[in-house]
């Protein structure tokens, strides 16, 4: 399988509750919902299409599993984006969520400690991709020790002056090659990058 991460992210590279003021106020964050104003059915949309249609499964860490699970399965049947996203398998990194707790459909908790090594599994196997949504923590791991296919940002045009980056800040040097890139009208560009394969 192909570890793909889908990001909205601002020109300043943060990531952090691009989709509601309430999502995620770590570190005093007030700009909660940011994204909202670049939205475009089209492209951003269609971005979005795009990498949910060739997904085999979705890959969370636990906020963003538990944000997602508390919006998807409401919008069932008024939606096919949202009836797919309440179908496909989904696995959330955690080791504070109790198997009790995993009432969105179709989910199974791979426990923090043994999350790199089933990941490097899962990646191994045969299959389609293993999509990462948002999970700032969780794709800065997977960065650090270069699990990443294919890297979808969908930058926008604004900067949030500090927050959550899925960025390793571990001074390592990552070359990424540009493999195609579409502009909205709404100023957002949505880039694909792919690993620059090393020698």
């Amino acid at each position: 399988m192909r570890i793909v991460i889908s990001e909205f992210m601002s020109l300043d590279g943060v990531v952090q509750a691009p989709g509601g003021p309430d999502e995620d106020i770590d570190g005093g964050f007030v700009h909660g919902g940011w994204s909202h104003a670049f939205f475009d059915p089209e492209v951003v949309g269609g971005a979005l299409d795009d990498a949910l249609s060739k997904a085999e499964a979705l890959l969370f860490g636990r906020r963003t599993w538990q944000t997602m699970a508390a919006a998807w399965p409401e919008r069932a049947g008024n939606d096919p984006f949202a009836d797919r996203m309440n179908a496909i398998p989904k696995y959330v990194v955690s080791d504070t969520l109790g198997d009790f707790e995993l009432s969105w459909d179709n989910t199974t908790r791979i426990p923090g400690g043994k999350a790199m090594a089933r990941i490097r599994e899962m990646r191994a196997s045969e299959g389609g991709d293993l999509l990462v949504m948002g999970s700032p923590t969780l794709v800065r791991a997977l960065l650090g020790e270069g699990l990443v296919d294919e890297l979808r940002l969908v930058i926008m045009p604004v900067l949030l002056g500090g927050g959550k980056s899925i960025f390793p800040d571990d001074g390592a040097l990552r070359a990424l090659e540009l493999v195609s890139t579409v502009t909205s009208g709404t100023g957002v560009n949505v880039c694909t990058y792919r690993p620059v394969a090393e020698g």
